[in-house]
């Protein structure tokens, strides 16, 4: 009613306007008159009036609705009535000086940082209404925004080109040279890009597109000869410091796509353009090739390291035999001692000791092999290793990376690393020379220091150079995880200050504003120790009736939990799977695939964004399905090229490249899961949720590369696929991640950025979810997390305030220190500095959060522990207490983890590994699966509400079985066989869609 009231009431100074009207035209030209004020344009006939806005505006205007039905939405009269409204209301029609005037703005003012047609179009119709223009029909507002986005491209390209000399101009067209012209002759077919593709495989330019190899000497050297190439071309520093980094990615794919011979004839037809894309290519490059080389620095001195600790330990292991009943010896010996104090150590401790002489003995090794002397072993072998191998790669990587620090306090590693750069080429010099300063940092100290300073013949302290490398290269091995030791020229791990919103102090309170955060950290300070207070309060009046948790003294935990009861089995759910499975037998993955994205028309989002050449839209359909199809079941393309179809594997490889960018297919399971939403009976379904719940998935891929790691846990190498599904099954996010990577950026990454119409307020995760920096940092992003806390026993509730412990006498066993307040007052305004860097996505949240690390020094890092504690003891005071929350969580992780089961059965391909080292293939495959689950989830909404639309089936449902109601099963899927597809053979269910945008 509200909404009525706002937009549809008849204003007094447009009464004497719509009364001046015949009693059969009032009503409808008072609804174009209110739609127009809150459109800025006219309806397009009388569809576009819910029944509810007639009667509404009829009852002002005293007339019958009915007579809208007899209004001529073409003619005299309506083309009359617009021009009434457009003079009342100070509009005119669009004129081609306007609209070239509007191409104009668009070009100079959105469209030279916005490529995207739709949001370009967006501002084009603010625009018109600012200026009281008329927006034009749909097909003239789509020319003038692909003039708009042309105009401001050409303007970029021209203005890039100008900024190169006329030899940096031709450093960059060699890159696609070619002898004798061969290859720029003929059409764009496609077969000849991929023929011309081989023939430049060993050129200066497939050097520079190359994917690094796995961790080793080789991948070292070949980063570091790939930098040296790009640096050769000499392009000047910021020559694209002004262009919006989404339009030069975007410059960067382009150019990576195309094939040498295409990019050769753009050459001879649009050189600005040309240059303009292969120094973005270059650009871009140069930052991730740098980004590779800290990668691979970081990743060799920690395996130089954990291969000096196996070979040791294996060497020892056969020598190694524990000595039982260490607690007891220093008492034998001891009393046997004071016993016959002036006997001899043969005859009298000896005999005392099980086992004598050999058993002090055995001690005795033990000791070495697991104390200092053990770790100088290791440190010794370490030395060894890095020197004999992985120095070479090291000390020449030294030559192409400088490396800075903004904290003092990491200065003198940046002077160490300047002292082995000096030295590097000194030959076999084992110390440096006695009027050199080696200058002293944390790697040199305490288990190192031994190694490092050293006595030379003449007794003189020296500085052993070899093992002042190792220790100088494991110190800025740590310093960088955490950035406080940055690269220059990287991306990933650039100056941790550029990470942070440029604008924040001039916008700190709107900032602020965003983030629902008070500007004063005591009143901030004093809500969280409210929530704290009560949580703490509620549990310890409760906890003597709370029969499933207990909270006392014991070596194994102060909490002791109660498992929660197995809920009810869902009796019916078979009955209505089986029915589905009856109605739609057997039907092929590729027809789910197919209809999903036909009723959904995502693909509009394809050719809005990248075009369609010169295919027809329905072939696009048609191969990107297939293409989807390929990586998402991990067959590869080969296989499916096989199936009943017309498109060749050059076709399909084409459109990969071309058109099946990431941010497309993120974009096709954005709108497959908005369709899910808007389809979904509420009724049936439930109101929408606002949680999530997010966990990984481990995939077995290739490790010929640097994503590929190690995990302990699953025993393998491969990758992580993060995923964040809503609690009715639909997907709504998913990441690439290493095995390393941080989980708890990729759950805030996800919550926060998933770009569904969904709201996120919550996020389910297990174990992984539960750390302190992550209930911080969800804490003041405003997401609710809720772990499962397996090891809840270990769990320590902090105090709110001193004095908690004799307040709260039933929860004491569990609880510690106090929160330190001051610490979170001090540096509240740097935490959400860091929150509004994570909003604003000035860096990625694995970025940020990389500097709240252990190792980190940084002041805010406190502050986030702090706030961290408080709000993990909310959480935790507020899940022992409450049974259905500890319940709902359980649910809630269920959701995603029947998820990860359908992984198996969709991702069947090469049994389930990624059959390649290429990081965007691995990301494509991940991205399709994405896609092929969210089709799968729609069109069994779809096909569930159709059977439940007949009462029988219906009546079957009780409370229990609507609780487990999902629409994530496959009982009636046939994922494998022949790929036959056919876009005018459509699933019979309700009514069909159309192919909508395709």
């Amino acid at each position: 009613m509200d909404e009525l009231v706002d937009h549809w009431t008849v204003l007094s100074d447009e009464a004497d306007l719509v009364n001046a009207k015949h009693e059969n035209t009032r009503l409808p030209f008072a609804l174009l008159l209110k739609y127009y004020t809150q459109h800025g344009r006219f309806p397009r006939g009388r569809s576009d009036f819910p029944d509810e806005v007639v009667d509404y505006v009829a009852r002002q205007t005293k007339t019958s609705p009915g007579s809208v039905g007899l209004y001529e939405w073409s003619g005299r009269t309506i083309e009359r009535h617009r021009r009434e409204i457009r003079d009342h209301l100070g509009f005119r029609e669009c004129s081609v000086a306007d609209a070239d005037k509007l191409i104009d703005w668009l070009a100079l003012n959105v469209a030279h940082a916005e490529r995207q047609s739709d949001r370009v179009r967006e501002e084009l119709l603010k625009q018109c209404r600012a200026e009281r223009i008329e927006p034009p029909a749909p097909g003239r507002i789509t020319r003038i925004v692909r003039s708009a986005l042309h105009n401001a491209e050409e303007t970029w390209f021209a203005k890039i080109a100008a900024r190169l000399d006329a030899e940096a101009t031709a450093r960059v067209l060699a890159l696609i040279a070619v002898d004798g012209d061969a290859g720029e002759a003929g059409d764009e077919a496609q077969q000849e890009e991929v023929e011309d593709d081989q023939k430049d495989e060993g050129s200066v330019l497939a050097l520079i597109k190359a994917m690094p190899g796995n961790v080793s000497l080789d991948s070292m050297l070949t980063e570091i000869r790939k930098l040296n190439a790009i640096r050769a071309i000499g392009l000047p520093t910021g020559l694209f410091a002004d262009v919006a980094p989404k339009v030069l990615a975007g410059w960067r794919f382009r150019a990576a796509v195309e094939s040498p011979s295409h990019l050769r004839r753009r050459a001879r037809n649009a050189p600005d353009a040309t240059v303009t894309l292969l120094a973005a290519l270059l650009v871009e490059r140069e930052r991730e090739v740098t980004d590779n080389l800290v990668d691979l620095l970081i990743a060799t001195v920690h395996r130089v390291g954990a291969r000096a600790e196996r070979k040791v330990t294996e060497e020892l292991i056969n020598a190694f035999k524990r000595v039982s009943g260490k607690e007891n010896l220093l008492f034998t010996i001891a009393d046997a001692s004071l016993t016959k104090p002036d006997g001899t150590v043969r005859d009298v401790v000896f005999p005392a000791v099980r086992g004598g002489e050999q058993t002090l003995r055995e001690l005795v090794h033990e000791f070495k092999t697991k104390g200092p002397v053990y770790r100088r072993t290791v440190q010794t072998t370490l030395k060894a290793s890095y020197t004999n191998h992985y120095r070479r790669g090291l000390i020449e990587l030294l030559e192409v990376l400088e490396f800075r620090s903004n904290n003092t306090a990491h200065q003198p590693v940046i002077d160490a690393l300047k002292l082995v750069k000096r030295y590097a080429k000194a030959g076999n010099t084992t110390y440096y020379p006695l009027g050199e300063t080696a200058p002293q940092h944390k790697g040199t100290v305490k288990d190192w220091a031994d190694l490092v300073y050293r006595a030379d013949t003449r007794g003189r302290r020296r500085v052993s150079r070899m093992v002042y490398e190792v220790a100088t290269f494991q110190t800025l091995r740590e310093q960088l995880r955490c950035k406080e030791i940055w690269v220059v020229g990287a991306d990933r791990w650039r100056n941790p200050d550029e990470d942070l919103p440029s604008d924040y102090e001039s916008r700190r309170a709107e900032h602020y504003r965003e983030l629902r955060k008070p500007l004063d950290p005591t009143e901030f300070c004093d809500t969280l120790r409210e929530e704290m207070t009560t949580a703490l309060a509620d549990l310890n009046d409760a906890l003597p009736s709370l029969d499933w948790v207990e909270i006392s003294d014991r070596k194994a935990g102060a909490i002791k939990l109660t498992p929660i009861e197995a809920a009810e089995e869902p009796r019916n759910l078979r009955r209505i799977k089986n029915e589905v499975a009856r109605r739609w037998s057997a039907v092929p993955l590729i027809d789910i695939l197919e209809e999903a994205i036909l009723r959904t028309g995502c693909l509009a989002k394809v050719t809005a964004a990248t075009g369609t050449g010169h295919m027809s839209p329905e072939v696009l359909a048609e191969r990107l399905m297939l293409v989807i199809y390929a990586y998402g079941t991990n067959c590869g393309i080969r296989q499916v090229v096989s199936g009943a179809h017309d498109h060749s594997e050059e076709d399909l490889r084409y459109v990969r490249r071309r058109y099946l960018i990431p941010e497309v297919a993120r974009t096709i399971a954005i709108e497959i899961a908005n369709a899910t939403f808007a389809a979904r009976d509420a009724g049936l379904w439930g109101q929408g949720s606002t949680a999530v719940a997010s966990d990984s998935t481990h995939f077995r891929a290739w490790d010929q590369n640097l994503f590929t790691e190690w995990h302990s846990r699953y025993g393998g190498r491969g990758i992580l696929v993060y995923w964040h599904v809503e609690r009715g099954s639909v997907v709504v996010h998913s990441q690439t991640l290493k095995a390393s990577a941080s989980e708890v950026a990729a759950m805030v990454e996800g919550a926060i950025r998933h770009g569904t119409t969904m709201k996120v307020e919550g996020n389910y995760v297990d174990s992984h979810g539960e750390s302190e920096p992550g209930f911080g940092v969800t804490r003041l992003l405003n997401v609710d997390l809720l772990p499962r806390i397996k090891q809840i026993n270990r769990v320590k509730l902090h105090q709110a305030d001193y004095g908690d412990l004799a307040r709260y006498a039933n929860l004491a066993p569990a609880m510690t220190r106090p929160v330190r307040w001051d610490i979170i007052a001090t540096n509240y305004d740097q935490v959400i500095k860091y929150a509004t860097a994570i909003r604003t996505r000035t860096a990625s949240t694995e970025a940020i959060l990389s500097r709240f690390t252990r190792t980190a020094s940084h002041p805010a890092y406190q502050a986030m522990l702090e706030i961290g504690r408080a709000a993990r003891t909310t959480f935790v005071a507020r899940y022992l207490r409450d049974r259905d929350l500890q319940r709902e969580i359980e649910e809630g992780l269920n959701v995603v983890e029947a998820w990860n089961r359908a992984n198996a059965v969709l991702c069947y391909g090469r049994g389930g590994e990624i059959s390649t080292n290429r990081r965007d293939e691995v990301e494509m495959t991940a991205l399709c699966l994405r896609i092929l689950q969210a089709a799968l989830v729609y069109v069994n909404v779809l096909m569930l509400q159709d059977v439940l639309a007949e009462e029988r089936w219906a009546a079957l449902l009780t409370p229990v079985d609507r609780r487990g109601l999902t629409p994530l099963f496959w009982l009636h899927v046939r994922p494998y066989g022949e790929v036959r597809l056919d876009l005018n053979a459509r699933l019979s269910i309700g009514g069909l869609g159309s192919l909508g945008g395709v």
